[in-house]
C-alpha cells in the first residue's frame, strides 16, 4: 500500500507539472520575457529534495547494516556460548549446550517470522535464555572457573539480540517519509512546469528520467527500512548455520541423549 501510494504521488505530481506548464504557455506568447527564471525558482527546491534523500537514505542504510551486523553477532555469540560450555562440568555442560541448541532453533522458528510485525521477544526463546541463566548461578555457587566466559558470550547473545529486534522496527518516522514523498513530487511537478516554451524531446526525457530516480530512491528507502521483510532483506543464513553447526556438535558430544526440545526449539520436557 505505502508502495502504491508512492508511486501514485510521483505520477500525479508530474501530469499535474506538465499540464500547468501546458496551460502556462497557452497563456503567455511565446516569445514574452520571464519576470523571473522557473529555473531560479525551483533550484532551492532541488536542494532541499536532494538533501533530504541523502539524509534518509544514509539513515535507512545504517538502519539495515545494524540489523544486519546483530543477527551475525547473535548467531556467532550462541555458537560461542555452546563451544565455552565444553569447558564447564557436567551436568552444566550438557545442559548450557542443549539450551543453546534449542534456542538458536526457537530464534528460526518462532521470532524470525514475526520480526516484520512487532519486533518482539519469542517467549519460546526467552525460556533458554532464562535456563542459561539458572545454570550460570549454580556455576556461580560450585566457583567455577568458565562462569566469567560463559556470562559475557551469554551478554553479547542477549545485546545481539535486543539489537536485533529493535532494528526490525522502521527507523525513519512515518512524518518524515510522507515530508520526503510531499518534497520529491514537488521538485518533479516544478521541473515540469519550468519545462521551456522551445522544448525537445530531450526535455521529456530528462524529466522522465529524474521523476524515474526519484521515486526509485523513496522505493528504496522504503524497501531498507524494513530489513526483515522488504525485497531487499537480511535473511536468517547466520544463525541456520549455527543450528546446524551445533546441533551435529551436540549428536558428537552427547551421543544418546535427547535434546530436551523440538525441530522448533519448543520445551518438551521439563
Amino acid at each position: 500500500m505505502l508502495t502504491f501510494i508512492t508511486i501514485a504521488a510521483m505520477v500525479a505530481a508530474l501530469i499535474i507539472g506538465l499540464a500547468a506548464n501546458q496551460y502556462r504557455r497557452r497563456r503567455a506568447p511565446e516569445d514574452a520575457e520571464e519576470v523571473a527564471p522557473v529555473s531560479d525558482l525551483i533550484s532551492p527546491l532541488e536542494t532541499l529534495a536532494v538533501l533530504l534523500v541523502a539524509f534518509v537514505i544514509v539513515l535507512a542504510a545504517e538502519s539495515f547494516g545494524a540489523a544486519g551486523q546483530a543477527v551475525g553477532a547473535e548467531a556467532h555469540r550462541v555458537d560461542q556460548l555452546y563451544e565455552v560450555a565444553d569447558y564447564a562440568p557436567e551436568p552444566h555442560q550438557e545442559h548450557i549446550q542443549a539450551d543453546a541448541v534449542c534456542y538458536a532453533r526457537a530464534i528460526l522458528a518462532y521470532e524470525w517470522p514475526q520480526m516484520d510485525k512487532n519486533g518482539e521477544k519469542a517467549p519460546e526463546a526467552s525460556v533458554w535464555s532464562s535456563d542459561f541463566r539458572r545454570h550460570f548461578k549454580d556455576l556461580a555457587r560450585a566457583g567455577d572457573g568458565t562462569l566469567d566466559l560463559l556470562i559475557e558470550a551469554d551478554d553479547e547473545r542477549s545485546v545481539a539480540r535486543q539489537t536485533r529486534l529493535s532494528e526490525a522496527a522502521p527507523a525513519i518516522p512515518p512524518v518524515v517519509y510522507w515530508f520526503m514523498v510531499v518534497s520529491l513530487a514537488a521538485t518533479i511537478g516544478a521541473f515540469a512546469f519550468g519545462l521551456p516554451a522551445r522544448r525537445g524531446p530531450s526535455h521529456f526525457v530528462l524529466l522522465f528520467v529524474l521523476a524515474g530516480l526519484f521515486t526509485g530512491s523513496l522505493l528504496l528507502i522504503e524497501d531498507i527500512d524494513r530489513p526483515f521483510s522488504g525485497h531487499i532483506h537480511i535473511s536468517s543464513t547466520s544463525m541456520e548455520d549455527t543450528v546446524g553447526d551445533i546441533g551435529e556438535d551436540f549428536a558428537d558430544d552427547h551421543p544418546g541423549s535427547t535434546l530436551p526440545c523440538d525441530v522448533h526449539g519448543a520445551r518438551t520436557g521439563l
